[in-house]
């Protein structure tokens, strides 16, 4: 079966524009090196052109306040309190206002994910990839983080309720803490959400302590794992075979959704993690197994962040290539002076014994303090 390779053009409006770090010449830059490297592969690919949502689908998760704020604001019209929907962050650093257009490029993105959960859903494919999905800060109400409409919610609001799906596994990769997507599902049993990301003492958005594992039904389904700068291959491998296998094992996912881009590599602008371009190749590779073991190998990979823009297409292949076993030449990419290979494996398991403290109460996985 043939894998869904998702995204449209106008990807490429996601754009905030000059002296901003996020800017939509990644997806063309991406599918250009992806059109190149994986060219003996093709065959394994599907290209499918999602369509823009409605307003009724962005109000799976949003409120109807929030998508006429946002839809306002990116047609030119100047709201005074602009503020009460956005950070600063989500501006035109050049202009102070929400970039023009960039709305329908958002719900272009919303529509990748949307249809990639479909797809799954539906047994057309075993894997989706979505490019431009994972944005995990937007809430309810608020855009933040580059985040304008939270994609990954919508897509799984949709199988909860279209599709009577009831275990998912969630697992952010990004560096930064997915907030928005936390808060979306904090108190909800049937999200396994596992987030893996910078200690938030460091960085953006300043959330996702060890502490925050949910509430109400929801409790002990919220996994944080803070990691100290630096972090590197090896000590993502330890999470995974150690808190992250035995999770998914007790949980038994009906399908597996991983969200992030290439922000944990050692040389992201933005971030201090500790990733080379062989350690997305296994994150990749432990989704895949993941999916093969516990859900009939159904796993949808979603993509986005990163701001090296060197760096980004390599690490997002090689991201793909690990989720479908691909032998995809990316050793011209010349990682000089990363860390060493087991680089803060130490203080990784440090911080697995205190997580497994806080979740052991909820799940026999964790009881276990190897």
């Amino acid at each position: 079966m043939s894998v869904a390779l998702l995204y449209r053009e106008e990807l490429k409006n996601y754009d905030f524009g000059e002296g901003h770090p996020f800017k939509g010449d990644r997806f063309k830059i991406f599918l250009d090196f992806f059109e190149k490297r994986f060219y003996s592969f093709k065959g394994n690919f599907e290209k499918i052109k999602p369509q823009f949502v409605s307003d009724e689908i962005l109000r799976l998760v949003h409120s109807k306040e929030y998508i006429e704020a946002i839809k306002c604001a990116s047609q030119g019209i100047v709201l005074s309190n602009i503020f009460k929907y956005v950070s600063g962050d989500n501006l035109n650093p050049l202009t102070g206002n929400i970039p023009k257009n960039i709305e329908k490029a958002a719900r272009t993105i919303v529509g990748v994910s949307l249809l990639a959960g479909e797809l799954i859903a539906e047994n057309r494919f075993k894997k989706a990839i979505g490019i431009g999905g994972g944005l995990h800060h937007a809430k309810p109400n608020y855009g933040e983080g580059f985040c304008f409409y939270n994609d990954v919610a919508i897509c799984i609001e949709n199988l909860k309720r279209n599709y009577s799906i009831e275990r998912i596994l969630l697992l952010d990769t990004d560096a930064h803490a997915g907030n928005g997507t936390e808060e979306i599902f904090y108190e909800d049993p049937k999200v396994l959400f596992i987030d893996l990301h910078q200690d938030p003492k460091t960085i953006y958005p300043g959330t996702g302590f060890i502490s925050r594992i949910g509430s109400g039904k929801g409790e002990g389904f919220t996994v944080n794992f803070p990691l100290v700068p630096g972090t590197s291959n090896q000590a993502y491998q330890y999470i995974f075979d150690k808190i992250i296998f035995p999770l998914a094992e007790e949980f038994k996912p009906q399908v597996i959704i991983r969200y992030g881009g290439s922000d944990p590599h050692y040389l992201d602008e933005l971030t201090n993690l500790g990733l080379t371009i062989q350690g997305f190749r296994m994150i990749g590779q432990k989704v895949r197994e993941l999916a093969e073991e516990f859900c009939e190998g159904k796993a949808i990979d979603l993509i986005t962040s990163g701001y090296n823009l060197k760096i980004l297409p390599f690490a997002w292949a090689a991201l793909i290539s690990g989720l479908l076993d691909l032998d995809v030449f990316l050793g011209d990419l010349k990682e000089s002076s990363h860390p060493p290979k087991d680089y803060k494996l130490k203080e990784t398991k440090d911080i697995a014994r205190e997580l497994k403290k806080h979740l052991k109460k909820y799940w026999r996985c964790m009881e276990k303090d190897s």
